[in-house]
């Protein structure tokens, strides 16, 4: 990115040299303008004041030149930064989707070890499910009193 920033500064600095220049320019066309003229035939002068405020005119628009070479550099900037920007985005979702993928199989796996798991004990349910219940209301209803091993009684 900052090699960019320094692309597009660069960019802006040529563009302001390029505008130094035309406005030298301009100012010897300026003086050649008010200079005095040597030339006599009257067409011959209002062929080169002619000519010559044609170049004036040329040189005086330094401003929208530059102007425009400094708005041509920062779209241009703009372009190259969104290029960029959207480069970086597909690599992301490139490199998001190969990274995630691996996630997706393990979670697919995991899911199925665990539905294996679940109708491993529903079956175990199904088949000693009965034998347990039973076994847990005959221990509630059938009471059968024990005399303990231990028959001294503590001293307190």
């Amino acid at each position: 990115m900052a090699a960019q920033n320094s692309l597009g500064i660069q960019t802006l600095l040529d563009a302001e040299r390029e505008a130094q220049k035309i406005v030298q320019k301009g100012t010897v066309h300026l003086i050649l303008r008010q200079g005095p003229w040597t030339v006599t035939d009257r067409s011959q002068r209002e062929n080169v004041i002619t000519l010559d405020q044609e170049r004036w005119i040329g040189a005086s628009n330094p401003d929208s030149d530059r102007t425009k070479r400094v708005k041509d550099a920062r779209s241009e900037a703009q372009k190259e930064i969104e290029d960029y920007r959207k480069k970086k985005e597909e690599e992301f979702k490139q490199y998001e989707k190969e990274h995630s993928s691996g996630n997706e199989q393990a979670e697919k796996d995991a899911d199925k070890d665990t539905e294996e798991k679940v109708k491993e004990i529903k079956s175990i349910g199904d088949d000693k499910g009965p034998k347990v219940v039973e076994d847990l209301l005959n221990a509630v209803v059938d009471v059968k009193p024990v005399v303990p091993d231990r028959t001294e009684q503590p001293l307190s």
